[in-house]
Formats: structure tokens, C-alpha cells, sequence
């Protein structure tokens, strides 16, 4: 009789711990790097989800083969509408309640353009999967600082949205933007660069003052030396010379269910390397 009680005990546990591993990455064209080893990471890794940003591609351009490699996921992919420039995706199993939302910043047209944004809801637990803009000139002289600035703006505006609803936020992907002098390899010599601009770290300031979470300092505290962006160029990589701009942001009621995040900069075939976050949801 005790055996049948403890049992019951244990699998109504398990019930209630679902362990989720989402892994984030800047692929820098999903065409591209299906010919660079992420194959071979993805069958290890093997996420819960799947987070990727600057696809690069319409849906109808997905390779074949990532379609076959991601059979057993569903997935919600929104490359806006200029041909090969920016695009989000996220790749999930279909294990609990799904509610999969395309794009948040519909209602702003240069936003939706580029697909900046995907969404998926769970259970009370919203995930966005974000490639913010980079901020520097265009050739044609658009002010994309301001349009990078702007769509913080109304990324913030979201997610506090979606708190005060009770909601719990995981917000992904490649924020552009260094938050810490420790973020960056060189902060003096970058101080008027964009992506370190006082300007733009003030609105990673403003999104934690809200009430948010960097996961990766949560679990590592104030190391150094973690990057997840390298240039191609001045053999910036090996030498370990660069910056941290993708991250996984938690809402502050959700802060307690992270279990790891790990920045796998090892993992190469790309300027950016993926991030994971475990999380008990």
C-alpha cells in the first residue's frame, strides 16, 4: 500500500515539473547555415524549443532538409516582407497548450516588415523570440537608431503589458545591444559605438527596472570574458574579442523557475553562438 501511495506521490510530481529547454541562436541566414554544422548541433542538442533569428528567408525557402530535421516540431515563422533580410522562427514540440501568435508589433508597419518578432503562449507563459534592430546607418541616411529606440520602446510596452495580465515572459534572441561594460571586450574603445551607446544601454536599464531578469547573469553572476557575437573580421573570435548581445530575459515571476542558461560559445558556423535556457515551467 505504501509503495502504490509514494508512487501516485512521485508521478503527480513529475506532473508538475516539466524541466523545458529552449535554445536561442542568430543563424545569420537558415540557408546558409544548414551548411555549417547545424545539423549535427541540432540532433545533440535537441531543444524543446527553438528559437532562431535573422532567417533571411520566405517560408517556401525553408530548406528540405531543416524540414526533416524538425519533423516532430510544430513552428511559427514570420520573415515580414523584404526577401533575404531579418526573420524570426521558433521551432516547439507539441507537448503542452499551445497558442502561437506570428507577430506582436503588427500594428507598425516598418516593424512588421522586417519579422522581427514571433510568439508563442503556453499555459500563462508567453515566449518572444526577438531580432532587435542594429541601429546603424542605412546608405539611403534612415534614422535607425531611432527606429531601433523606438522598437524598444514598444517591446517593453508589451511585455509589461502581458505581466500586469498575470502573465509570465521569456523574452529571446539577439538584443543588439551590449548592457555591461563586462558585455563587451573593449568598453572604452566602444563607448561611441553603436550597440554601447549610453542611449541604447538606458533601455536595457529601463527593461530591468521594470521588473526583468538577465537569465545568464542570474545563474553566472558577474563573469567576464562571455561573449556570444563575433566579427569576422581581425580574427576577432579566436582571440575572444567581441561582445554578449543575445540573451534570455525573464519576467520576475518566473525568475525562480530558471535552472541553467548556458552560452555554448563554442559552437561556431555562425558570428553569433546559441544560448540555452532550462527552465521549470
Amino acid at each position: 500500500m505504501d509503495f502504490y501511495w509514494c508512487n501516485g506521490i512521485y508521478i503527480v510530481f513529475c506532473l508538475l515539473y516539466i524541466l523545458m529547454k529552449i535554445s536561442s541562436r542568430n543563424v545569420n541566414g537558415i540557408r546558409a547555415v544548414m551548411k555549417k554544422w547545424f545539423a549535427q548541433w541540432l540532433e545533440k542538442e535537441q531543444p524543446d524549443i527553438l528559437c532562431i533569428q535573422e532567417t533571411k528567408a520566405f517560408e517556401h525557402q525553408v530548406p528540405p532538409e531543416l524540414k526533416y530535421l524538425l519533423k516532430d516540431y510544430e513552428y511559427v515563422w514570420h520573415s515580414g516582407t523584404r526577401p533575404g533580410y531579418a526573420g524570426t522562427a521558433i521551432f516547439y514540440r507539441d507537448f503542452p497548450e499551445y497558442t502561437e501568435v506570428t507577430s506582436v508589433f503588427d500594428d507598425i508597419p516598418e516593424f512588421y516588415e522586417d519579422g522581427r518578432v514571433t510568439q508563442l503562449s503556453m499555459n500563462g507563459l508567453v515566449l518572444l523570440n526577438l531580432y532587435f534592430p542594429n541601429g546603424g546607418a542605412r546608405a539611403n541616411g534612415d534614422d535607425m537608431l531611432g527606429y531601433k529606440l523606438k522598437f524598444y520602446d514598444k517591446f517593453i510596452a508589451y511585455c509589461n503589458s502581458l505581466v500586469a495580465e498575470g502573465k509570465k515572459v521569456i523574452a529571446c534572441g539577439d538584443y543588439n545591444i551590449c548592457h555591461k561594460e563586462i558585455d563587451i571586450a573593449r568598453p572604452e574603445a566602444n563607448k561611441n559605438s553603436i550597440g554601447f551607446l549610453p542611449e541604447e544601454r538606458a533601455k536595457i536599464d529601463e527593461f530591468v527596472a521594470h521588473g526583468y531578469v538577465d537569465a545568464f547573469r542570474y545563474i553566472h553572476g558577474d563573469v567576464t570574458d562571455r561573449y556570444t557575437r563575433w566579427s569576422y573580421r581581425a580574427w576577432s573570435r579566436p582571440r575572444n574579442v567581441w561582445r554578449r548581445i543575445d540573451y534570455f530575459f525573464v519576467s520576475d515571476n518566473l525568475k525562480d523557475n530558471i535552472k541553467n542558461c548556458i552560452q555554448q560559445d563554442a559552437v561556431q558556423w555562425s558570428d553569433h553562438c546559441p544560448v540555452s535556457l532550462e527552465i521549470d515551467i
